[in-house]
């Protein structure tokens, strides 16, 4: 009769001192607090675009596109200097425009977008930038996401959430939103939160994911909301 083979018990997996925490359905509650501790932290929160007026904040948005806020606020100053108003900018030469943007890259397009938006400005809106959502849409070059930096930093007018590249990255960790685009994600963000805060929140996710929740490698360490953050690494 054979021998009957010896078998011999797996060792147990050790638990893990510390757990993540749950990845739960958001909640009006949860972004309170991910709110309030952003606003502590980050008190003087804003666009980094310099602007003066709404038609100042829309070139520059326009123009900040694959950009940084730091390139476009280097060329800015001579672009309004030499172009203070839609009426003026509409009437640019081309090929001056290019020149005095090109750093900011894909410059060919960026002109023909603000130059063309100078025009509808000052043929159908007599030459003041509208502060409705639908007729910022309607410009050349001006998408949901440019209206809504027009809308609540020129106008203070909360009509939707900006979702760059810093927001999208940091809701979708912080368990805000499972959306990766930027349209429901907006729309997700838009249930969470305030009305008023929708404006400064942007800018509160943007500092955060410039300073601590970088793309790479985040600061979960140091991070102040790691305690509440499904995707801490700590």
């Amino acid at each position: 009769m054979p021998a009957k083979k010896k078998t011999t018990s797996r060792p147990r997996r050790a638990k893990k001192e510390a757990s993540r925490p749950r990845r739960v359905k958001p909640t009006p509650e949860h972004a309170a607090v991910v709110y309030k501790r952003l606003v502590e932290h980050y008190p003087d929160a804003h666009t980094a675009l310099d602007f003066t007026n709404p038609f100042e904040l829309l070139v520059a948005t326009i123009l900040s596109a694959q950009s940084t806020d730091k390139r476009v606020n280097m060329v800015t100053p001579a672009l309004f200097k030499r172009y203070p108003t839609p009426a003026a900018l509409a009437d640019a030469n081309p090929d001056d425009v290019e020149e005095l943007i090109k750093s900011t890259g894909f410059f060919r397009n960026k002109t023909k977008s603000i130059i063309g938006m100078a025009k509808a400005v000052t043929e159908s809106h007599g030459g003041n930038v509208p502060d409705e959502m639908d007729a910022l849409v309607d410009l050349p070059g001006v998408g949901r996401k440019t209206a809504n930096v027009v809308l609540g930093n020129a106008f203070h007018k909360n009509e939707g959430v900006v979702v760059d590249t810093h927001v999208s990255r940091v809701s979708r960790r912080l368990g805000l939103t499972k959306q990766t685009d930027a349209v429901k994600i907006e729309k997700d963000l838009m249930k969470l939160f305030p009305r008023d805060d929708w404006t400064l929140l942007s800018h509160l996710f943007i500092e955060h994911g410039r300073q601590i929740c970088d793309a790479k490698r985040p600061k979960c360490e140091i991070c102040f909301l790691n305690d509440i953050c499904p995707s801490s690494r700590v």
